[in-house]
């Protein structure tokens, strides 16, 4: 009786025991869980590969229509991140045919190198197009392999972005808003998924990177990032007439748009869907204002003369007023092909000379030779792409390292789904991102994955010091030295100007 009572009264002891052992070694368990982190905002569980770990549909803001965003509520317990977060408002287009109608949708995703580490260089990948796309769409385990902390983001497209009215504050920046909101979640987390708060590299392709352009202009993204990388970007292009779409008029600034025409367009679309105010405006089902045809392109611009860009980001950069940071920024040798090619790949060459350069013999400085469309394509890629990219680089570089390149892989692989078989797409706009990050639909020859693998070292040496040089890949100077081209088995130095026939079009 004796020995059975004293084990009964040993027995609350022993459960007290077992209890915090078991809750110790659960609680390391879940420490040292690499599927698991701690963000500022609460745990998340992510997807563990034998190479890479990656978290998806992580809310790092939410936003009302046409107001700031404000960061994510916290929460307590671990939140699923293994799938994508819903893609902001779009109606898709014919090379993309994905449509979203939720407008909570500012949701990151995380690529990080599977094994355990901290101090790395943290990439920030901003999606061209403006009017379509979304983060989870870019698969970055290409660049994350080497060791680099990859975030990918969603922000407001189109009419959700840069709308523009009357009263309305901010008007025309809600999508870029939407990203320094996003590199501010960056600087509070990327030390808990083992990247360097203090080392972030915002990259962006065509509408991305001309949002970077914004924000090395813009008060509120100074010192968000360290670094910038801009791939096709059109900070400081203009349009001359009938580029882009036959019949349009020539635009002094290919994507910025001051307050004023902001509202004023603004005020335009709000008749069409029968409003006169923003409460009524603020009302609408999102399906109703996407039926609206051309509003989300209508709107694929931001607008400046506000506290977010107090000034054109084009005359600021020429006038250097900008943040101060080393540059890696160039465009594709074929840049305006894809454009051609998506409008039928057939032009009636001579109208659209003497309508876009009245009184100027483009025929004799480019013949049409067999193909009057590449020709266009040519003028409208050395006139208003190079002119732009050069232009801007030159800039930029009176101040900061800048490395120059030009992607030339003219049988570089199309990777969106799109017709025009027969088409010679060439190094077309956008063509570089099959060689950074893993597109479906690319299939890279041997030359070519070797090409992609050096392009991977030059983007994650410059996010971790600033320059894009490395052990084993061929040096590439600042912009002083030339411009870097970059093709299989081709990697060397050109004189942009001269190649792109810039002092014709000075």
């Amino acid at each position: 009786m004796n020995l059975l009572r004293r084990s009964r009264l040993r027995e609350p002891r022993v459960m007290r025991i077992l209890l915090a052992l078991a809750f110790l070694l659960t609680g390391c368990a879940a420490v040292d869980d690499p599927a698991v982190v701690e963000t500022a905002s609460g745990p998340v569980r992510g997807t563990v590969t034998g190479a890479h770990r990656l978290f998806q549909g992580i809310p790092y803001a939410t936003a009302a229509r046409w107001e700031s965003p404000h960061p994510a509520k916290a929460w307590k317990d671990v939140r699923d991140a293994t799938k994508p977060g819903a893609m902001c408002p779009q109606v898709g287009s014919d090379y993309a045919k994905i449509t979203s109608s939720t407008e909570d949708c500012l949701f990151l995703n995380v690529t990080t190198p599977r094994e355990p580490g901290g101090g790395r260089p943290v990439m920030v990948w901003i999606h061209g197009d403006g009017a379509l796309g979304a983060g989870h769409l870019t698969d970055a385990r290409r660049i994350a392999a080497k060791g680099v902390v990859v975030v990918t983001i969603n922000y407001r497209l189109g009419v959700f972005s840069g709308f523009g009215f009357p009263g309305l504050a901010d008007s025309g920046t809600y999508g870029l808003q939407d990203q320094q909101e996003a590199l501010r979640w960056v600087r509070r987390n990327a030390a808990a998924f083992g990247g360097d708060p203090g080392n972030v590299t915002a990259f962006g392709v065509s509408f991305g990177a001309l949002a970077i352009g914004g924000h090395l202009t813009s008060p509120g993204a100074k010192g968000l990032f360290q670094r910038a990388i801009m791939q096709s970007g059109e900070t400081m292009m203009d349009m001359p007439a009938g580029a882009m779409i036959p019949g349009l008029p020539a635009q002094p600034s290919f994507a910025w748009r001051s307050r004023a025409d902001a509202e004023a367009v603004g005020a335009h679309y709000a008749a069409q869907l029968g409003c006169s105010d923003l409460a009524c405006l603020r009302r609408l089902p999102v399906k109703r204002i996407l039926a609206v045809p051309q509003i989300m392109n209508a709107f694929q611009v931001y607008a400046y003369g506000n506290r977010v860009l107090p000034e054109i980001p084009s005359r600021a950069v020429e006038e250097g007023r900008f943040h101060r940071m080393p540059v890696l920024a160039g465009a594709t040798k074929d840049e305006h092909r894809i454009f051609v090619g998506l409008a039928g790949g057939k032009v009636d060459y001579p109208e659209l000379a003497e309508a876009a350069f009245p009184g100027k013999d483009v025929l004799k400085e480019y013949p049409p030779g067999d193909d009057p469309a590449l020709a266009w394509a040519q003028v409208i890629t050395d006139r208003m792409w190079a002119r732009g990219t050069h232009a801007q680089n030159t800039a930029l570089a009176r101040h900061v390292p800048v490395y120059g390149y030009e992607f030339a892989d003219r049988d570089a692989p199309m990777f969106l789904d799109i017709g025009g078989d027969g088409f010679d797409w060439g190094a077309y706009h956008a063509a570089e991102l099959a060689y950074l990050f893993e597109e479906g639909r690319a299939k890279l020859e041997p030359a070519q994955r070797r090409l992609a693998d050096q392009m991977v070292g030059y983007w994650t040496a410059f996010a971790r010091k600033g320059d894009p040089n490395g052990a084993g890949l061929p040096a590439w100077p600042t912009l002083k030295g030339g411009t870097q081209s970059l093709a299989p088995g081709r990697i060397e130095q050109i004189d942009y100007a001269a190649e792109h026939n810039l002092a014709y079009w000075r």
